[in-house]
């Protein structure tokens, strides 16, 4: 293809790309907030619309849906309840005695080398629009090695809709998620030393644990890790957005995200109907590799897609008033693995280094080549970073056994 008729191509794709963005405004006021950031990320996707047609699109997903294993992981099921009475779900994986041999030794010395993990309780908290399956390549790793608890935010996945939220139209808080984990830490691991792991969302509402249950940090907690996430000024986030337009879309989004909250059935319409286009867009803000699997990107897509718009809606207002630098204090004795990936559009790489500044003695890495779900673009240095967490917080005791 000469260079003009690549120019010409991109012109068409950017233009198809931002009809359909137009579609949405087929769906009222609601339609407009979709509208601005699919145009704005538009132009991001018009390359891979020009090589991929729309039915091999739907085709592959289909595919992939059928085939790709992730998110397939389960463990025992339980529930808690939050403090408004809202069913919260959680599984938990137990450990395998460490002198047992079997499948998990080889692993367990990998991750661990000779040193055997004390019973300590893993508990990961996943962030906005995704679920306890995001951790699937973690869980794989650790399955059988740890006692793990993995479990969905309110109004995500498994778990049941918010009930203040649905009854009493009380707007979700940070604060009121840190109080869902300690519910799901005192139904699924009451007693006993803790490992605290959480990513974007999650790593907020372990920061509004600490600050609500500062003794819980304390008395139990040994570690922490805070992956791709941020301890405030989330309202000053441009997204890869030029600067300007991102300033115009923060004056009217809170107005239009109400819009999508009060239409959400003809919304949820409209995204499937530019599901192509919205696929790009997860892609663009979910990773930084060109080349990553198109199974991951399509697990990412499909955990996103899951969550209703008028979710989406009502949790977003919280992150402008999340603030909980202070809160940091609490995990000042602790060890502390702050982990980003260099390229994240969604809690910039900054707001990490931001965190590791107020904790000196905290590991800072900065991932290269990485977006916003860096656990399943570099599965592997995530969880080497995070065996590595384990050791240094002593739930892998440095007495040596024998393998």
């Amino acid at each position: 293809m000469s260079e003009s008729s690549t120019g010409a191509a991109a012109v068409e794709a950017v233009s198809e790309a931002a009809a359909a963005a137009g579609n949405w405004r087929k769906a009222g006021v609601a339609g407009a907030a979709i509208g601005v950031l699919a145009a704005g990320a538009a132009a991001g996707v018009a390359i891979e619309r020009l090589t991929v047609g729309r039915g091999m699109r739907k085709k592959a997903r289909l595919a992939l849906d059928a085939s790709g294993p992730y998110g397939s992981l389960r463990g025992m099921p339980g529930t808690a309840y939050a403090d408004d009475g809202t069913e919260l779900s959680y599984e938990v994986e137990e450990a395998e005695e460490a002198g047992g041999g079997g499948d998990q030794a080889p692993r367990r010395r990998r991750l661990f080398g000779r040193r055997s993990p004390a019973p300590v309780t893993v508990v990961f908290s996943h962030g906005y629009c995704l679920s306890q399956d995001s951790w699937h390549f973690q869980r794989a790793a650790l399955r059988g090695v740890v006692r793990a608890v993995y479990w969905d935010q309110r109004s995500h996945a498994r778990s049941a809709r918010g009930v203040d939220q649905l009854e009493h139209d009380v707007p979700v808080s940070i604060d009121q998620l840190g109080r869902d984990l300690k519910a799901v830490i005192d139904a699924a691991a009451p007693e006993g030393p803790l490992v605290l792991v959480g990513h974007s969302m999650g790593g907020m509402t372990t920061m509004a644990l600490a600050d609500q249950f500062p003794e819980l940090i304390r008395d139990r907690v040994l570690g922490v890790a805070l992956i791709g996430t941020s301890s405030g000024q989330l309202g000053e986030v441009n997204f890869g957005l030029p600067v300007a337009g991102m300033n115009a879309v923060r004056r009217v989004l809170p107005g239009l995200l109400r819009a999508l909250g009060s239409q959400a059935e003809l919304v949820e319409r409209g995204r499937r109907a530019t599901a192509d286009l919205f696929a790009g867009v997860i892609k663009r803000y979910s990773f930084s590799r060109k080349d990553v699997d198109p199974a991951i990107a399509r697990f990412a897509e499909r955990m996103i897609e899951a969550t209703p718009i008028d979710v989406v809606a009502e949790f977003y207002p919280a992150f402008a008033e999340h603030d909980k630098a202070e809160a940091l204090k609490h995990f000042a004795e602790l060890p502390v693995l702050v982990l980003a990936g260099d390229q994240d559009l969604v809690t910039p790489s900054e707001h990490s280094e931001a965190i590791a500044h107020l904790l000196p003695d905290a590991e800072l890495v900065l991932v290269p080549d990485a977006g916003h779900l860096v656990m399943l673009e570099h599965p592997e240095v995530v969880m080497d970073r995070l065996a590595d967490l384990l050791v240094r917080a002593g739930a892998v005791p440095e007495a040596e056994r024998r393998a």
